[in-house]
């Protein structure tokens, strides 16, 4: 027992002089727009363009899932966010107008940009609807509708392979609200011969999962969940096949993280690290990053929010090809947060 615990607290102590090694330095960290033509805002998504310039996107309106919420967009060039474009919306037949939600922002190895979000009176009944850009969002084609069954990504990136084949972390909650599952859907490297892959959740309530990648075709979903913990599942045959849902040892609020594998093989994550309260926003008031090497030992390394109450929530999170991460979350529901960082070895 005694070398037990002389082990312990040695490992302990050198994982801890690994951890506080870890530093960031910040570059920009700003609000995305001064003046909104939206009441509130919610769910931002960013994604680099070929000019290495950063795209964002998020949807916005009276209140979330007011007719009248749209998709809306902009991009940082030189360090200045143009202002807010409306770039999708809900209208259908020019007479009537649905709620969208949770824009996805995904350049192809090809190039093509894609734009995935829902449309619908709420996430139990909304359906996928995507557009295309080849010039970076200067144009957008018509909205299209996926087919039944199939929901694209619901909050989170999609990731592709080495293959080509593109990966989508997708979601459902049932009509009574007292079901959520996560699956994974699949396209080609053209977005096109959609499959799903089911997953088995066990008991845990879980949606909005993100992917991270590892070496030798190794992946690994962290998932919301109710249960006030991030739950995981892992494939070692690139998505085909997935272990069941486990908890993870970092606390989840019921709130959305996302997640990216940097170019050093660590894995970054962004989340709420409280546990929920008795209302739906308790837990929101504090934003983190923290990394791991394995995907199983995590530790915190930056705080990005830190507050008694409110809400910044909703994060969005990537690593650009000059190596700086960029993220986004919501402020408020009143503005769209956005800080660029680096991470120093």
């Amino acid at each position: 027992m005694k070398s037990f615990t002389f082990v312990f607290i040695i490992s302990f102590f050198l994982f801890s002089k690994i951890a506080t090694a870890q530093k960031i330095e910040i570059i920009q960290s700003a609000y995305i727009f001064d003046k909104a033509p939206f009441a509130a805002c919610h769910a931002s998504s960013l994604v680099e363009l070929k000019d290495g310039s950063i795209m964002a996107s998020w949807f916005g309106g009276k209140y979330e899932g007011s007719k009248d919420v749209v998709i809306w967009s902009a991009i940082k060039k030189n360090n200045k966010w143009s202002p807010p474009t409306e770039i999708a919306n809900g209208i259908k037949q020019d007479t009537v107008q649905y709620p969208c939600w949770n824009p996805v922002l995904f350049r192809t190895q090809n190039g093509v940009l894609f734009l995935h979000y829902k449309v619908g009176k709420n996430p139990r009944e909304w359906w996928a609807e995507f557009k295309t850009s080849i010039d970076d969002g200067k144009t957008w084609s018509k909205a299209e509708k996926l087919k039944d069954g199939f929901l694209g990504p619901i909050k989170n990136k999609p990731v592709q392979l080495p293959n080509g084949t593109i990966l989508y972390p997708s979601s459902t909650e049932s009509l009574d609200e007292k079901i959520w599952n996560i699956h994974l859907e699949k396209s080609d490297s053209h977005g096109k011969k959609w499959t799903k892959i089911n997953i088995d959740c066990d008991t845990f309530g879980v949606i909005q999962p993100s992917i991270l990648t590892y070496p030798n075709g190794k992946l690994q979903l962290l998932c919301r969940s109710r249960q006030n913990v991030i739950v995981e599942s892992w494939s070692t045959d690139n998505g085909e096949h997935w272990s069941k849902l486990a908890p993870t040892n970092l606390p989840n609020p019921n709130s959305g993280s996302d997640a990216v594998t940097l170019q050093n093989g660590s894995q970054l994550l962004i989340y709420n690290p409280l546990i929920a309260g008795k209302n739906w926003w308790d837990g929101r008031s504090v934003l983190k990053l923290a990394i791991s090497k394995d995907g199983k030992n995590w530790n915190d390394i930056y705080t990005l929010e830190n507050h008694e109450k409110g809400e910044y929530s909703y994060p969005a999170i990537i690593q650009a090809k000059n190596g700086n991460v960029h993220l986004s979350y919501t402020a408020e529901r009143k503005n769209i947060k956005y800080v660029e960082l680096k991470i120093l070895e």
